[in-house]
């Protein structure tokens, strides 16, 4: 509620009526009465208390005769004096948080927190009959300031009720390996969806941003061996990582030399195939012409051969069936140096 402020215990504005009562008393007309103080303070009174400002970051609930009137916007505002009308603030313009399992004793670059009596709060039974000891946080945003007002007595108590009722309904339906290591998000989120929807059941007029763990730890008396567990876990999470990656690298690269030595293997058969089968035509070819005329084609297949055996012979001799010598031929006609004559 902003009001105007009359000090402690009103003894400030009990001061300023009686000093403006004196100066009423020296001031005023001759044949004045006490009526004339009692308006002059009335009047003071209403001025004072007809105007009221909204911050920045807030949002005005004005009560008439204790009936909603409608909301104020940031700035500065009248409302008629003397209690008729009443303006409550609202910040609904900033996200609000409550801590649970531990306090911010000191905000800052370096932030310091305590968790001094605070164990009640913060251990947790696990679905395995463990325990856990659990710091989080719950932010959130007043959407409605006239419900958050008025439809519920304390909501800031009645939102940290629901939020430890609801951590400790989904962390005992968990077991202790999720919580301290790979499902803290999925918890989180599953808390922060069942309060909202508590919430608004309730009809509050608030809205969760976020629902985080700070901390999650075993207690001390156990906390060493919690804590290789988690090692373990986290090493167990890296080698898996590791074998993918290898995986993803090994998988791919044997993918792609079976598929070239497939694809090799396909061209070397289309080529033996088409080889073959141009020789089995140029054989079918021959021999066609070889029906028609043996003596010629058996007679051009010699001379064709001799072609091609000839050139990569070094030396050349005629026998003479006759002679008793070899006769050697003379290279008249040579490729190059050193090479077959013919």
């Amino acid at each position: 509620m902003q009001d105007w402020d009359w000090g402690k215990d009103g003894k400030e504005v009990e001061q300023k009526i009686i000093q403006l009562a004196d100066r009423v008393k020296r001031f005023r007309p001759p044949g004045a009465g006490l009526a004339w103080v009692v308006l002059l303070v009335l009047l003071f009174i209403g001025g004072s208390s007809s105007f009221y400002q909204v911050g920045t970051e807030e949002t005005g609930v004005l009560l008439r005769f204790g009936r909603f009137s409608g909301f104020a916007e940031p700035g500065l505002h009248f409302k008629l004096p003397f209690g008729i009308d009443r303006a409550y603030l609202v910040k609904t313009g900033r996200v609000l948080k409550e801590e649970f399992g531990f306090r911010t004793v000191q905000a800052g670059v370096r932030t310091a927190y305590s968790k001094k009596d605070l164990d009640e709060e913060s251990l947790t039974l696990t679905g395995d009959l463990n325990v856990s000891d659990i710091e989080w946080i719950v932010q959130y945003q007043i959407a409605d300031p006239y419900k958050f007002l008025f439809r519920i007595n304390a909501p800031e108590e009645t939102i940290r009720d629901i939020s430890e009722a609801v951590v400790r309904k989904v962390v005992g339906n968990s077991n202790v390996t999720e919580v301290l290591t790979t499902e803290r998000a999925v918890l989180a989120s599953a808390i922060e969806k069942e309060m909202q929807g508590i919430l608004n059941a309730y009809d509050i007029g608030v809205r969760i941003v976020t629902v985080k763990f700070q901390d999650v730890n075993p207690p001390e008396a156990v906390k060493a061996a919690f804590n290789e567990v988690n090692e373990a876990e986290q090493q167990k999470e890296s080698l898996v990582f590791q074998a993918r990656e290898q995986y993803n690298r090994e998988v791919p690269k044997a993918k792609g030399v079976a598929n070239a030595t497939i694809q090799e293997a396909e061209g070397y058969a289309i080529e033996r195939i088409n080889k073959a089968e141009g020789e089995t035509n140029r054989f079918l070819a021959l021999l066609t012409e070889y029906s028609k005329a043996p003596e010629v084609t058996r007679r051009r297949l010699y001379l064709e051969t001799l072609e091609e055996v000839l050139p990569k012979l070094e030396e050349v001799y005629v026998m003479d069936k006759q002679g008793t010598a070899a006769l050697p031929l003379l290279p008249l006609r040579s490729d190059k140096k050193g090479g077959a004559a013919q």
